[in-house]
């Protein structure tokens, strides 16, 4: 019996029609969504003989799914995808008797609200289905065999040309050799970009490779997941714990269609606060596979104020599409108050990109230099080998150039020195040199000190603690190791900082200011600036009005010039080599520049506090960083290094002279005292009975016989005790209180100090610019 195809919509539908006495039609569920099932066995059916052969009426095949198959692989030939459309089932013994396999475009969407929703759409999907009448039906016969009882060939919209026949949906399908290969490079900590390259050079292109990038995604997604089973309960159980124990410790779960968990993501109150102080510029490192699983274990990470590696969350990814991605992303800036950093580093991956243009559209994205210098020694190696300058030259138009037009210009030359012009990798990174090569980036701040060296921060937090041999089971345990270790380098980088004294090497009132206000490290290489100063000269250029621009060049390399443009009536300076947009520090040729105009310290507007020892001292100003403040005061971590940083502020005045350390010493030891009696009794002092407890109170609430509060009764011992007890509380609070506002005054006073001392510099300078 012949029929014509039922128009459906894109959710799908099945119907129980009686259609005579024996049979049920049939309709397939559609989805319009660009999913392939990579779990599903399919080969491509060619028959014997000519192999652009297409269907005709009364065409038999040895069974339904041989007739499936060739028209899957005509369609292939031809330019569209199939899916099957209507079938017709047996009462008698319910066994499929006729189907129909159409173009995916037949029909048309018919859009329905789904129980529940209120009829908006998160993510609108594209119009594919144009009521194409293309279709084969094929029926069984008595024989056994299955013969075609109605052929359409002609189709009402263009067909898609063959090298873009493997981006639909009925010919994209990953065969078990593809998959045993990305489970190959998966294992080997290749991400799904990686593997995709391997692929398409495998099978010779991507049109061979026979599905797409999002395809390979969800095969390790769905691998990941099968592979992983009960394991990551146990991580989730840690969290909980962690959170159970602080309420300001922060953490996410994502789960996919299915509800199957996804992604994880945690923040601790530590990693919190160190966003608040230092969350300017971000790393996000997804290369660190760990585990037996390898699943990208990716931590977000920063630069602290002695330029070391600093912790401000991490993600265990088992799904790495762009909306996790873009999940992943909402979910940091959601721990972190909803401030954005102002730059991000991450790997050179395009669907990052496109989930950061997404979420963080105000932050400068950077790909990571190193990373795609590592990805060049092999997509670069056969020209390496044939052209041994080559590498030299790559590196130092990269690393060296000044300008983007010198860029431009290196870059060009070389392609066409050495004929790579149709080099597929150089032409990609090049399209891409915004967002890694240095000269596009030096106006962000990336807070790195050299733009040729590899930063520390760059390293992974976790080197040496996780690795591809790192369980689930041990892998809190060693997470929690390199946090412990990684504070211990910050603490002895304070302590350096705070009791050792650098050695100064020239007269100037400059250097020694930079010496009481930087972290040794970023002392280290100030000082590298500014005694470079003295091989340097400036050169005035051109003066208009308050702005005079000067030349500054090296002795014997006048060849190589920086432009420094002087502001002076507001001490402001920018340089052409971009240091101080890109790293927070001055470099030499402004510093020149303030040389030669007797600029003798420097101006408030070029310290950054996050460089500063008091980068996380003194009230916190910020709204971000208050609001995480108060959450994370009962952290023990927290608390120890408050407690830390109060006790080195401690030190380092009461070693100022003899009479003071006498007068620190014996506080110490009182204070050593009270702690160990608080410890003792709980964390409460003891009260003795007795005047003792009311010492100091001469209000008239207190009388003889006993202790009364205000004109009550007298209090029982019981009662007196109590009372005593609160008082005394009350008492301690209010003396740490002033305790702390005592500092913060001590704090703003030596910040009128300094603007006092510049403010004499700048009425000095003028002196001597009147007197010249």
């Amino acid at each position: 019996m012949e029929f014509e195809p039922l128009n459906m919509d894109n959710e799908g539908f099945e119907i129980d029609l009686a259609l005579g006495d024996d049979a049920v039609d049939i309709v397939h569920p559609v989805d319009d969504e660009e999913m392939v099932d990579s779990s599903a066995s399919r080969e491509y059916y060619i028959p014997e003989g000519d192999t652009n052969l297409e269907p005709y009426e009364g065409m038999e095949f040895e069974s339904e799914e041989a007739a499936k198959a060739f028209y899957n692989s005509y369609a292939r030939r031809v330019g569209f995808s199939t899916r099957v459309s209507m079938s017709r089932r047996s009462r008698r013994d319910g066994a499929i008797i006729q189907r129909s396999f159409v173009c995916a475009k037949e029909g048309f969407r018919v859009d329905r609200e789904k129980p529940g929703s209120d009829g908006k759409v998160k993510r609108p999907r594209a119009v594919t289905r144009v009521g194409c009448k293309a279709i084969m039906a094929v029926k069984i016969q008595n024989s056994g065999k299955w013969v075609v009882s109605t052929f359409e060939k002609e189709h009402n919209h263009e067909l898609v040309p063959p090298d873009k026949v493997h981006c639909l949906r009925s010919h994209r399908h990953v065969s078990g050799a593809a998959k045993a290969l990305i489970d190959t490079l998966q294992g080997a900590g290749i991400g799904p970009s990686g593997i995709m390259s391997a692929l398409i050079k495998e099978y010779g292109g991507i049109s061979n490779v026979g599905f797409t990038e999002r395809d390979c995604r969800n095969y390790m997604r769905s691998s990941r997941q099968r592979t992983l089973g009960g394991d990551t309960q146990i991580l989730l159980d840690y969290l909980k714990q962690m959170q159970a124990e602080n309420p300001s410790f922060f953490y996410a779960v994502q789960g996919d269609e299915e509800q199957y968990m996804s992604n994880i993501f945690w923040a601790d109150a530590k990693a919190r606060m160190n966003y608040a102080f230092f969350g300017d510029t971000v790393t996000f490192d997804t290369t660190f596979r760990t585990n037996r699983y390898r699943l990208p274990f990716a931590p977000f990470t920063g630069v602290n104020h002695h330029g070391q590696p600093v912790l401000f969350g991490c993600a265990l990814l088992i799904n790495e599409s762009e909306a996790s991605f873009m999940w992943l992303f909402k979910t940091f800036l959601t721990a972190m108050s909803g401030q954005p950093p102002v730059s991000i580093t991450t790997d050179h991956d395009r669907v990052i990109r496109s989930a950061i243009t997404q979420v963080l559209p105000d932050t400068r994205h950077r790909f990571c230099k190193w990373h795609i210098l590592k990805e060049a020694q092999e997509k670069l190696s056969q020209v390496f080998l044939q052209h041994p300058h080559f590498e030299a030259e790559f590196h130092m138009y990269v690393n060296l150039t000044e300008s983007i037009e010198e860029f431009e210009s290196c870059w060009l030359a070389l392609i066409d020195r050495y004929d790579l012009r149709d080099h597929e990798w150089l032409r990609s990174v090049y399209a891409d040199r915004r967002q890694w090569v240095p000269v596009y980036l030096r106006d962000t701040f990336f807070a790195e000190m050299s733009i040729t060296q590899r930063s520390d921060s760059i390293n992974s937090y976790f080197d040496g603690y996780v690795n591809a041999s790192t369980t689930l089971q041990l892998f809190a345990k060693q997470y929690e190791k390199a946090l412990e270790h990684r504070y211990e380098k910050e603490v002895k980088a304070d302590y350096e900082t705070i009791n050792t004294t650098p050695v100064l090497k020239t007269p100037s009132p400059m250097e020694k200011q930079a010496a009481e206000l930087y972290t040794r490290k970023l002392f280290i290489k100030f000082q590298e600036e500014l005694v470079e100063t003295l091989t340097f000269s400036a050169t005035k250029m051109d003066d208009d009005g308050p702005m005079t621009t000067y030349r500054v060049t090296k002795f014997g390399e006048d060849h190589k010039a920086y432009f420094v443009r002087l502001n002076a009536l507001e001490m402001r300076a920018t340089c052409s080599c971009q240091m101080f947009e890109f790293s927070g520090l001055l470099c030499r040729h402004v510093l020149t520049v303030f040389r030669v105009t007797n600029v003798l310290t420097l101006p408030s507007h070029y310290i950054l506090k996050r460089w500063t020892r008091n980068a996380k001292s003194g009230v916190i100003l910020e709204e971000r960083s208050s609001d995480l403040l108060i959450s994370c005061r009962e952290s023990a971590t927290v608390r120890y290094n408050n407690l830390r940083h109060e006790a080195l502020k401690y030190v380092e005045e009461g070693a100022k002279s003899m009479d003071v350390y006498t007068v620190a010493m014996e506080c110490l030891q009182e204070a050593a005292k009270t702690v160990a009696l608080a410890k003792k009794n709980g964390g409460r002092l003891p009260i003795a009975n007795g005047s003792s407890g009311a010492e100091g109170v001469t209000d008239g609430s207190f009388s003889s016989g006993g202790l009364q509060w205000g004109s009550g009764e007298p209090l029982s011992g019981d009662e007196k005790d109590k009372k005593i007890q609160e008082l005394n509380y009350q008492l301690s609070r209010a003396s740490r209180r002033c305790d702390v506002y005592r500092a913060n005054l001590l704090t703003v006073l030596k910040d009128i100090e300094e603007q006092k001392l510049q403010l004499s510099v700048k009425v000095q300078n003028i002196k001597i610019g009147m007197k010249e």
